[in-house]
């Protein structure tokens, strides 16, 4: 197969899943983050392998990127980059508990949780959405395909719309941005 023609196709499909995004349900995400900005609550984020990789991002673009001198910070942290406490849980209980278990050190009533599974089934994202929605934080879920159980447990899902777990990834990076970019002007105007 020619790249040329490869490039084009994924790309092609990237935009078709863009362009079927909910911006409603990207304001809603928006306002829930601006609203634990205002009220000084913590956004702790989640996720598996690419998905770990956006939730790691997604937290620094949150607690760095949006940063203006003189201006409150938003307080973002990512449960999967800490390896030692990962392991950790998962050898002393299980993979599904890594992410509930370390909620339970840090989640405080208020908090905003986002976990990220693009297949919207992962059973440690949905374990701890579980335990955030029981212990009144505000849950998020980035997923793909179509949103898997995590789109009825959170309390507001973005679904990348498609079969396809590479664009699902690509589009939740993407989403990040934009929120962040949107955030940071929203701080230095308004905050």
């Amino acid at each position: 197969m020619e790249v040329k023609k490869f490039a084009r196709d994924f790309l092609d499909k990237t935009k078709k899943s863009l362009d079927e995004l909910s911006l409603e349900k990207i304001e809603s995400m928006v306002n829930i983050l601006i609203d634990a900005y205002k009220k000084d609550k913590q956004v702790i984020l989640f996720g598996n392998g690419g998905s770990a990789s956006t939730a790691s991002h997604f937290a620094s673009d949150l607690a760095k990127g949006t940063v203006i001198a003189n201006k409150r910070r938003f307080r973002a942290i990512c449960l999967n980059d800490n390896i030692p406490m990962l392991t950790a849980w998962s050898n002393d209980s299980s993979y599904e508990q890594v992410f509930k278990e370390q909620l339970v050190n840090f989640l405080r009533p208020g908090d905003v949780v986002i976990g990220i599974s693009g297949s919207g089934n992962s059973p440690n994202v949905l374990n701890a959405i579980q335990y955030a929605n029981e212990h009144g934080a505000t849950t998020i879920g980035l997923t793909g395909y179509d949103g898997g159980k995590l789109k009825r447990l959170a309390k507001e899902c973005i679904v990348a719309p498609g079969n396809d777990m590479e664009i699902a990834e690509t589009i939740h990076l993407l989403l990040e941005h934009v929120i962040k970019l949107y955030l940071r002007a929203w701080i230095e105007k308004s905050a």
